[in-house]
């Protein structure tokens, strides 16, 4: 069934549009989100710092190409059950609890992962890390989309994805950094580790005072604390008109009792629910954490000595950076889904390039730049366009009752896809070269562009409750 919506957005019901937020209100809703995008912080630097450290761990634990992929996977099949529990914790005791319990994960993870004595000690401390990451991935885009005024979500919750590739730049730089200050120094990759349970302890502190999302206390029918908290971050007379959008499909949805494992078998929820996992494989048969996780052996492979390589990487994380900054610009200006679709035709061809040039420029200083502006192309469309357009619609497209259940279903599927990429590519690489294997990533991509193409909807302008409403009309 095709299910698109080729319309623009559409506006923002009236009651929940009216009133002007007082300079106060704006600067505790920014600084809610600066807090709670520490989240993705450490999502971005616990997932990149492997690709600095790797290298030097590979030395000193003695890593096969087989053991490799391993510690760099764990954290991703972490991340998938901390997703797909997490968000089902965050739906039963509140998104700024579980993002507390996460912060302690985060630090408990990254210290661990700094003193691992061994390589399978490594590979259950980068587990553990991982629950936290996919925790973090669920719950932080949910309270943002859920604490955000409609017209300014698309720009709040891509914040996170700006934090992360943030994240995946500091973790480029400090290595780099040690590196050239530590040099060849025995365990010179715990330095790079160990740098992530800083931002835990920010993102620890800072949540303790920060609000719970209102929704959520109006899915608990603590409809007077939900009132305080939308009183916190929009005008008096928007709170209230919002408060009582909120509650009429608070009640509802309690009358429909949704919220568990229970309502896949309601058609339109199994469906959106598809969709969902659908949008999360799609951002991931990309092969974007390829380039995250061994985007200095890529550059290896292609030319660059191994100091050279840790220093280009730092490229791939500085337009990161930068094309987040214009994916949170183009999101107040265009709609969800031809946006998703624009990156994914410039990550193929970034990537057909990629195979092209290392099959047939001879090995030098030429392949080495040629595979670098590719791999920078295909970030700045990855960062840009597909990374923030599929984390804002996922924590879009849900019902209330199981947002944060749905999008842990959702994000499940993308880190175990995200799992299989970084434990197949060291091997692919080994086994038929690295043309061939972003030859793979081509058919792949052409593939999630014609799902995208065929069965997702656009999401953009509504507020949360006009989307639900529309979508399950779409899908009943």
């Amino acid at each position: 069934m095709d299910i698109r919506d080729d319309a623009g957005p559409a506006p923002a019901p009236v009651a929940a549009a009216t009133g002007t937020a007082p300079r106060a209100v704006t600067r505790r809703l920014r600084l809610i989100t600066v807090i709670a995008t520490f989240g993705g912080l450490l999502f971005g630097y616990d997932t990149g710092v492997i690709n600095g450290a790797l290298p030097y761990m590979t030395e000193d634990l003695g890593l096969s190409p087989v053991t490799e992929g391993m510690v760099t996977s764990s954290l991703l099949l972490g991340a998938a059950f901390g997703s797909l529990f997490g968000g089902k914790l965050s739906d039963a005791r509140g998104r700024r609890r579980n993002i507390l319990l996460l912060a302690v994960l985060f630090f408990a993870g990254a210290l661990a992962c700094t003193l691992a004595p061994t390589t399978e000690f490594m590979i259950v401390a980068r587990f553990v890390l991982g629950l936290a990451v996919g925790g973090a991935s669920v719950t932080v885009p949910v309270y943002l989309a859920e604490i955000s005024p409609a017209e300014r979500r698309g720009g709040l919750v891509t914040r996170n994805e700006l934090m992360i590739v943030s994240g995946q730049l500091a973790a480029f730089t400090f290595n780099a950094v040690i590196a050239g200050v530590g040099g060849e120094a025995a365990g010179i990759w715990r330095w790079m580790l160990v740098v992530a349970t800083l931002p835990a302890v920010v993102l620890w502190f800072g949540m303790l005072v920060m609000p719970e999302s209102p929704r959520w206390l109006a899915s608990k029918a603590r409809y007077a604390d939900a009132l305080e908290v939308l009183k916190q971050v929009r005008s008096q007379q928007r709170a209230e008109a919002e408060l009582r959008e909120v509650t009429a499909l608070a009640v509802e949805d309690e009358k429909a009792k949704l919220g568990g494992w229970s309502d896949l078998k309601v058609p339109w929820v199994r469906k959106l629910v598809g969709v969902g996992i659908g949008i999360a494989i799609v951002m991931q048969i990309t092969g974007v954490n390829t380039i995250m996780y061994y985007g200095t052996a890529i550059l290896t492979d292609a030319g660059f000595a191994a100091d050279g390589a840790l220093t280009a990487n730092i490229a791939n994380g500085v337009i990161s950076v930068l094309a987040t900054f214009a994916g949170i610009y183009l999101l107040g200006r265009v709609n969800r889904r031809p946006m998703l679709m624009a990156g994914q035709l410039g990550t193929i061809a970034a990537q057909l390039l990629i195979g092209v040039f290392s099959l047939v420029l001879p090995a030098g200083d030429g392949r080495a730049f040629a595979v670098l502006a590719m791999t920078v192309t295909f970030l700045a469309f990855q960062q840009g366009a597909i990374s923030p357009v599929t984390w804002l619609m996922l924590s879009e497209v849900f019902p209330l009752k199981l947002r944060g259940f749905g999008l842990g279903i959702a994000a499940f599927a993308l880190w175990i896809t995200n799992f299989l990429v970084g434990l197949t590519f060291p091997v692919l690489v080994d086994a038929i070269g690295v043309s061939h294997t972003f030859f793979v990533f081509v058919a792949l991509g052409l593939m999630a562009l014609a799902f995208v193409h065929r069965y997702v909807p656009e999401t953009g302008g509504r507020t949360l409750e006009t989307l639900e409403t529309e979508l399950k009309a779409r899908f009943s």
